[in-house]
């Protein structure tokens, strides 16, 4: 059959549940039954599998999807010619990163011209992708203007909008992605980002295992981020004839080149490999209902394992609204230094710890070892205020945890956003003032003498 269609109808439904077997067709008739591939597919179309892990990787672990398309990835491949893109670092090295020894917190950086691959600017860089551990936290500018589709090779990517809505166009099916909510992008998938509004993004590349859910323990079956609130796109395809700029990234070096078709040629798919989104506002908070609250892990929306357990590659970790109820204890995160390194973002609102000087789009690190925790007029109102049930409201703040130390692009450790007097907000803490009744001066030594 010849697909004279510019592009077929985008009905925006969504397969609901998290690596559910789906399958979908945006033809009748696309998908083989019960075989993956027949000598012919129907319409002339080509069978390819994608897969997402090895091929001997055990059951629930295992990703992979058939694709049926007009064209293979073979055909997607251009003469490309390299291109530079000196901001988004994807390799912890001396020449563009640096170590960090001391919190650090960026205000929002200012948006950039251009398409938004130009305009990513990597922030903290954890591994590399050529180890393929450990992740990088970056801003970008979409304009709703022409961009750029990327094939991304080094990395899981992760988008979050800041202001306004994106669209993600997948070889897959499409994603709108709202305000408040992640959009994740396998490795090596054709992508496309727009917008219809300016807004900045928050980006995580995750170089190590893809993202799985944390297993929920003593928790048990429900709660946190449930499979069922993960969507995952329906089959759509477009057929055009028009040029299609394809920008493709490995081991953090770029190449450009251009198609005279699109990569977007998937009629229909079956597996559990594929991109999706969650609404962050779904998570299911759990928490102390008694005294003192548990560690920040309660917060896991999705994880990245590394090759120990229970140690994680990188955590995603969501602090949204909820109910604040704990009696005779400080509510707000204690002071605390932690084996993991903790980049933050905030979406919109106002995050509980840092009330005055962490703003929506903005950023921090606060690294392994690193001592963090509330700033001092946060903790000085949690200390003395009344401890009533009481409701955080209006608040999205998220966390990159990662087991490995992340280190600071040249970009981030010079650039005008960056607060130089972060460490400031902890400057008016004073010592505890404490007296001790009842006992005697210690015992002084003199001489070796008692």
């Amino acid at each position: 059959m010849v697909f004279h269609l510019l592009f077929s109808a985008l009905v925006m439904s969504y397969l609901n549940g998290f690596r559910n077997y789906h399958s979908t067709e945006a033809y009748a008739g696309v998908l083989p039954i019960g075989q993956n591939s027949p000598q012919q597919c129907q319409f002339g179309l080509y069978a390819e599998q994608i897969s997402g892990s090895a091929f001997t990787a055990p059951n629930g672990h295992n990703l992979r999807s058939w694709m049926y398309r007009i064209r293979p990835s073979v055909a997607h491949r251009g003469d490309g010619e390299s291109v530079e893109f000196d901001h988004w670092v994807s390799q912890s090295d001396d020449s563009k990163t640096h170590i960090a020894f001391d919190p650090l917190r960026w205000n929002p950086l200012e948006n950039i011209e251009g398409h938004w691959i130009e305009s990513v600017r990597t922030l903290t860089i954890a591994g590399s992708a050529s180890s393929q551990t450990g992740m990088s936290a970056s801003m970008a500018t979409l304009h709703p203007q022409q961009q750029p589709v990327l094939q991304n090779h080094d990395a899981e990517m992760l988008v979050m909008p800041i202001s306004a809505p994106i669209t993600l166009r997948t070889e897959y099916g499409v994603l709108d992605v709202a305000v408040g909510s992640l959009g994740v992008i396998p490795r090596s998938a054709f992508v496309a980002l727009s917008t219809e509004k300016m807004t900045q993004i928050y980006l995580l590349e995750n170089y190590g295992a893809p993202f799985e859910l944390p297993s929920r323990g003593a928790i048990g079956a429900n709660g946190l981020a449930n499979e069922r609130d993960f969507e995952y796109p329906t089959a759509s395809y477009i057929e055009q004839q028009t040029a299609t700029w394809v920008i493709e990234k490995r081991e953090g070096r770029f190449r450009e080149f251009t198609l005279e078709h699109s990569p977007f040629d998937v009629l229909g798919w079956h597996g559990n490999h594929a991109p999706y989104r969650y609404d962050l506002r779904r998570f299911n908070t759990l928490g102390s209902i008694s005294y003192d609250h548990p560690d920040p892990s309660i917060f896991t929306v999705l994880t990245s394992p590394s090759q120990t357990a229970g140690v994680a590659n990188i955590d995603v970790v969501v602090f949204g609204d909820r109910w604040l109820v704990a009696e005779n204890t400080f509510r707000p995160p204690w002071y605390h230094r932690n084996v993991m390194a903790e980049f933050m973002g905030l979406i919109y609102g106002t995050y509980d710890a840092k009330p005055n000087g962490f703003l929506p789009g903005g950023a921090s690190l606060h690294n392994a070892g690193s001592p963090h925790g509330p700033d001092y007029d946060a903790f000085s109102t949690a200390s003395v205020s009344e401890l009533s049930p009481h409701k955080l409201s209006g608040t999205l703040a998220f966390m990159f945890e990662t087991s490995v130390p992340q280190r600071i692009t040249s970009f981030a450790a010079n650039a005008d956003e960056r607060q130089n007097d972060y460490v400031d907000c902890w400057k008016d803490i004073q010592p505890a003032s404490f007296i001790i009744t009842g006992s005697k001066e210690p015992n002084k030594k003199s001489n070796g003498q008692a």
